[in-house]
């Protein structure tokens, strides 16, 4: 798709995503790639701006991460963002080193605002610092545009050569004018024009997918959760009756959820798909008997879904692609497109294992956030009501059990999970909340109930706010409705006598359990 492109090149920064993020919100296309990622690659995308993320390391240390000085000779502008702010100073003749003075949080940054940086930005504006190390002395050619009491380079600019340095994070919501002056970067000095929209990327992905899958026969892995149901409607729309939607309820599915999926995307539903139910709880539980290890879990579980898309293909008949809704942050956190480190392992990105036997993948969604999915969901026609439904993981409430899954905790998480969603709709609460749901912890302690000690489980519920699903904060939910939700568990739910609520923030925990 010949589009205009922004690239982040990362350099192992906890907010490379949410830089990506920022920069669509801006309607321009982003990819992340790796700092290792060859320039000749990175030119040959004819990128219209470079964005170099933040990092943990001293970029004046041995080993650190790095880059060659052609980068910022190849006449593409450059914006570099805290540590990608002081290695761009570094290799072009600057001086880096340890701050006499840390600073973290919400600073005052006084700011020049003759840079194209800075033209509509407050001239003290509250910016998000996180850095040990400053910039001492800027590279030559370069002019300071911005500063804090502490900082005598917030910000450096060659305007000749397009090159930008910010040593705090415009990307984070803390930095109040940040998206001004992303936006600034990428239309005043990038000169892009903002294409990047939901209904182009709908009509361009049926063609392309019509293109690509020609006669051939389409096999769609439907969850029935957002990006899933989002990529079987795309799919349905560019190929027809190619599509043969398989539905694989492995047991591990919130309460009634395999019902309420067949009723929409079974033959009986609005969409008419051709639609294939596989019942393999036991199945799946056999398979997850005696495994405790998270990350052994979500493999398995990920296998197993393979095998039987194996099978199912085989009863179909022959099969040329496989369709699954994986997304941009599954890529990332699978350990492709950044530096990041692996921290999910059941998305199947990348590429398949040699014995499955389709000729390849199709990932309709794979470019997306998960905001993104939902306004392909719109403008595919999809009910709001699905659009909207609380993400759920590909492992299912595997992820959502610490310790062994069993039937038994199946049916647990189930039943509590279902009485906090009651709640938090009842309470008006369900549109306003990131993401919430119910955990089964692999705690058990002693309670009383009636006149007898009990000795059960305790249950977790969680929920998030969150803008790209890559950073949260736990949400404040009414102590009223926390109350209601946790006495209708403890009474309704066999073997539970303890609710916890967890008011963690990612980092450092994810948003799932496990």
């Amino acid at each position: 798709m010949n589009q205009e492109k922004i690239v982040v090149i990362d350099f192992g920064g906890q907010y490379n995503q949410l830089v990506a993020r920022r920069v669509r919100e801006c309607n321009v296309y982003c990819e992340i790639y790796s700092y290792k990622t060859d320039l000749e690659q990175i030119r040959a995308m004819k990128p219209m701006g470079i964005i170099l993320t933040g990092g943990p390391n001293s970029c004046y240390e041995e080993g650190a991460a790095s880059c060659r000085k052609e980068l910022f000779e190849m006449g593409i502008p450059v914006l570099g963002l805290c540590y990608g702010a002081q290695l761009m100073m570094h290799v072009l003749g600057g001086h880096v080193c340890k701050a006499p003075v840390r600073e973290y949080g919400k600073i005052e940054v006084t700011v020049d605002k003759t840079s194209k940086l800075f033209g509509d930005v407050s001239e003290k504006t509250i910016c998000w610092m996180s850095h040990n190390d400053y910039i001492e002395r800027i590279a030559p050619g370069f002019r300071t545009v911005a500063h804090t009491a502490d900082c005598p380079v917030a910000a450096a600019e060659c305007e000749e050569k397009k090159l930008y340095a910010i040593q705090f994070h415009p990307e984070v919501l803390h930095t109040q004018e940040g998206s001004k002056m992303l936006h600034n970067f990428i239309y005043e000095v990038c000169g892009c024009s903002g294409t990047w929209k939901m209904d182009a990327f709908v009509e361009n992905s049926v063609k392309e997918i019509r293109e690509k899958v020609g006669n051939g026969r389409v096999l769609c892995a439907l969850s029935g959760g957002v990006d899933s149901s989002v990529a079987a409607v795309l799919l349905s729309k560019a190929v027809g009756d190619q599509l043969t939607c398989v539905f694989v309820d492995h047991g591990l599915l919130r309460k009634n959820e395999g019902d309420e999926v067949e009723e929409v995307f079974g033959p009986k539903g609005p969409y008419r798909l051709n639609f294939v139910r596989v019942n393999a709880q036991q199945r799946f539980y056999d398979k997850l008997k005696g495994v405790e290890e998270p990350e052994r879990k979500r493999k398995i579980i990920g296998e197993e879904f393979i095998r039987v898309f194996e099978e199912e293909a085989k009863k179909i008949g022959a099969v040329d692609f496989l369709v699954q809704g994986t997304i941009y942050p599954d890529v990332v956190e699978s350990g492709l497109g950044g530096e990041s480190a692996v921290i999910k392992s059941h998305h199947n990105v990348g590429g398949l294992p040699e014995h499955v036997d389709f000729k390849e993948i199709i990932e309709p969604l794979r470019d997306l956030f998960k905001d993104e999915v939902r306004k392909v969901g719109l403008e595919l026609g999809i009910p709001e009501k699905l659009v909207f439904r609380q993400p759920f993981p590909g492992p299912g409430l595997g992820i959502r059990i610490i310790g062994e899954v069993t039937a038994e905790k199946v049916r647990i998480v189930q039943d509590a999970d279902a009485i906090y969603r009651e709640e938090i709709a009842n309470a008006g609460l369900d549109r306003s909340i990131g993401q919430y749901f119910a955990a089964l912890t692999n705690m058990r302690s002693v309670g009383v109930m009636g006149d007898e000690r009990t000795y059960d489980y305790a249950v977790a519920l969680r929920a998030v706010n969150t803008i790209d699903f890559m950073t949260a904060e736990a949400a404040e939910i009414p102590w009223e409705v926390l109350g209601r939700a946790a006495n209708r568990i403890v009474n309704e739910v066999k073997n539970v006598n303890r609710v916890l609520y967890d008011c963690t923030g990612k980092p450092p925990a994810t948003i799932e359990f496990e």
